[in-house]
């Protein structure tokens, strides 16, 4: 098999998935400078939160892959369901880099306002629901 074998929605998602875990390589990166810089030998906590949700997500990507792949759906199905995963997962990431970078909060859901309530809303809808469509299209083809 060669990735020309693959469908495109899977080699798109794994493409994705390369590039979240090169971000969390990176990140790993900045928080090593991070602990080298502080008093305490530590990160701040959203660089940690960050370096550890991309190394996480990286590998739930390969798992979206996977389902992308052995879905009965449509090409513009399994794509729409499993960037909507994506789009969240790196915007979460992003969120967290940003925090850790600014050192502005320890807590970004201490306070929330609105408009992170509604997004953490659409984050679970997004990602439970884009998981969801490609199981279906999975079980539908096992069927």
């Amino acid at each position: 098999m060669t990735v020309a074998d693959l469908a495109v929605e899977t080699r798109l998602v794994l493409l994705a998935g390369g590039f979240v875990f090169v971000w969390a390589l990176a990140l790993g990166v900045v928080k090593y400078a991070q602990i080298s810089r502080s008093p305490q030998a530590q990160a701040h906590i959203y660089i940690d939160i960050a370096h550890r949700a991309a190394l996480m997500y990286s590998f739930a990507i390969l798992l979206i892959a996977v389902f992308a792949e052995l879905s009965d759906w449509p090409t513009v199905v399994d794509l729409a369901a499993a960037f909507v995963q994506i789009f969240f997962f790196v915007a979460a990431i992003a969120s967290y880099t940003w925090h850790g970078l600014r050192r502005d909060t320890d807590n970004q859901l201490r306070h929330p306002s609105g408009a992170l309530t509604g997004f953490m809303i659409a984050l679970i809808i997004g990602e439970i629901g884009g998981f969801v469509v490609l199981l279906a299209g999975f079980v539908h083809a096992w069927a």
